[in-house]
């Protein structure tokens, strides 16, 4: 511990006095994680808190580009055997981990990595992408094969997340637990310092193998520099007076006062803020429980009334300041090849219909329609209180019940809630990880199907979904097993969601994409 208080001493005092970007011609970027980060070992990173730092930290062997594609990492190139089993990467030869360890990584580290994942002894929540996988080894440095079960399409992908990054033994096994806020990888900034719940350092990684178009090295900025202001007022403040470079999304408290209702920046800021806006692999929705034969949610038809009896584009406008898409197609979001932008399946405002569908249901007008309770956390309380008004309008009485976060999902897992809003964020840029919520195999607790919804025609679909590598033919299996399940109405689509990106005029080169991951390689600052 004193070793690393000696080395980061010196930047530290840069980064606590709040200095400008530039200090010695050194160039600092500062984002804040208002949810606090819990580990900065990538086997455990499961949100994007997490994800986001450990993406600076680690590299794996493919990753993602700004259009989702699969790219060549610290694998610089790999090979797919017919039937789609195997898979041969060839590794680079001038990958070196952080100091200490200071070696080249081999495809030795790889197999002790995602041995590591899959560890009973110490479980990482990303255990599930080798759920099909029947062997990985090894061959020799520069060859690492993994063998599946199945062939699954979406795989290479999968190998994106940040699960699948490589670290080196010798750190792992020397701390242990405390590998956590001890991490060592191969990424474009190594670990300097960590005071949990005050600041994270990260500094440039100056034997970095990647390089620009150009030749140079990446990365360009000096160092990262981390903090956790949990006000989200008070973070907007410290971005608008310059103490931070990038600020992230949106919140209530302030959104009103940096976007117009169109959702375009105010003229106040946009002479000095710059805004980037694209597609986010977020579908939010309310879920049924589908097994609750006692509840009237039962009824197919009532579900359907309440998806037909809510404005969506209006509930984006003024509640949302039209970030986003208003949910009126399948669930499978804009940003995917599976979204169909000219579905038909999807449930647009209908009152009329929705009011014709409730009386088939036996509640003419919601007459003997039993009070429906709508489980929620305090930060989608506008929204269902939106819907509560609206559908009271047709005679649909909701009483709006709201959780802890924690506390709604283990109600969604557990199966204890009739209705709930919940929300899914692509793990791998495919549509199969959407509709994976509706395979009975993965019905609550043990996988994501909330609604423990069970169709045998969607079933049947998605196995073939799994096994179908050919593009336009996926595609196709998309579309068919969104329109079945927005046919039987287990979900109610609020809107697809939408990243937005805020930086200062003098910051440059920030990429994402929409997963939003955070590419911090070609980032400079300007003084």
């Amino acid at each position: 511990m004193k070793r690393i208080a000696i080395r980061c001493y010196p930047l530290l005092l840069l980064l606590a006095a709040c200095a400008p970007h530039r200090h010695d011609d050194k160039m600092i970027f500062r984002y804040n994680e208002s949810a606090g980060i819990a580990t900065l070992d990538p086997a455990f990173a499961r949100d994007q808190s997490i994800i986001w730092p450990c993406r600076q930290l680690y590299n794996g062997l493919v990753q993602l580009d700004t259009m989702l594609a699969v790219q060549p990492s610290i694998a610089k190139c790999w090979t797919i055997s017919s039937d789609g089993l195997e898979y041969t990467f060839t590794l680079r030869d001038d990958v070196m981990f952080h100091e200490p360890v200071n070696r080249v990584v081999t495809a030795y580290d790889f197999e002790y990595s995602f041995n590591r994942i899959v560890d009973t002894t110490s479980p990482s929540p990303g255990a599930w992408i080798f759920s099909d996988v029947e062997s990985w080894r090894a061959v020799d440095d520069t060859t690492f094969t993994i063998r599946l079960r199945h062939s699954f399409a979406p795989f290479l992908g999968e190998l994106g997340m940040v699960y699948c990054s490589v670290v080196p033994h010798e750190e792992v096994e020397r701390w242990g637990k405390d590998f956590r806020s001890h991490p060592c990888g191969t990424g474009p900034f190594k670990f300097q310092y960590w005071k949990e719940g005050v600041k994270l350092v990260l500094r440039k990684n100056p034997n970095y193998f990647e390089r620009d178009e150009e030749g140079r090295r990446l990365p360009y900025l000096d160092a990262v520099a981390v903090t956790f202001i949990v006000d989200k007022q008070t973070l907007f403040l410290e971005f608008v007076k310059g103490n931070l470079d990038f600020m992230n999304s949106l919140d209530a408290s302030y959104k009103d006062e940096i976007l117009t209702p169109a959702g375009t920046l105010k003229e106040k800021y946009a002479s000095r803020i710059d805004m980037v806006s694209t597609p986010y692999l977020n579908t939010e929705y309310l879920g049924f429980d589908m097994e609750d034969t006692q509840s009237p949610l039962h009824d197919r038809r009532l579900r359907q009334a309440i998806n037909y009896g809510f404005d969506r584009k209006k509930m984006m406008r003024y509640l949302r300041n039209n970030v986003g898409l208003a949910g009126v197609g399948g669930f499978v979001p804009v940003g995917l090849p599976g979204f169909d932008s000219l579905a038909s399946y999807g449930y647009d405002y209908d009152p009329q219909r929705a009011l014709r569908l409730l009386a088939e249901a036996g509640y003419p007008g919601g007459k003997g329609l039993p009070t429906l309770k709508l489980a929620t956390t305090a930060g989608y309380l506008d929204l269902c209180k939106y819907l509560q008004q609206q559908l009271g309008l047709l005679g649909i009485h909701i009483d709006v019940d709201v959780n802890p976060p924690a506390a709604l999902r283990e109600q969604m897992a557990q199966g204890k809630s009739q209705w709930f809003r919940g929300s899914w964020v692509a793990d791998y840029p495919d549509a199969e990880n959407y509709l994976m919520l509706f395979h009975a195999a993965n019905r609550t607790p043990a996988g994501p199907n909330y609604t423990r919804f069970r169709d045998a025609r969607v079933d049947h679909l998605y196995e073939a979904l799994r096994k179908e590598s050919d593009d336009v033919r996926r595609s196709v299996l998309c579309r068919e097993m969104d329109s079945l399940v927005m046919s039987e109405a287990p979900v109610v689509v609020l809107y697809y969601d939408q990243i937005l990106h805020f930086t200062h005029k003098n910051v440059s080169g920030l990429r994402s994409n929409a997963m939003n991951n955070l590419d911090l390689r070609r980032v400079r600052i300007v003084k």
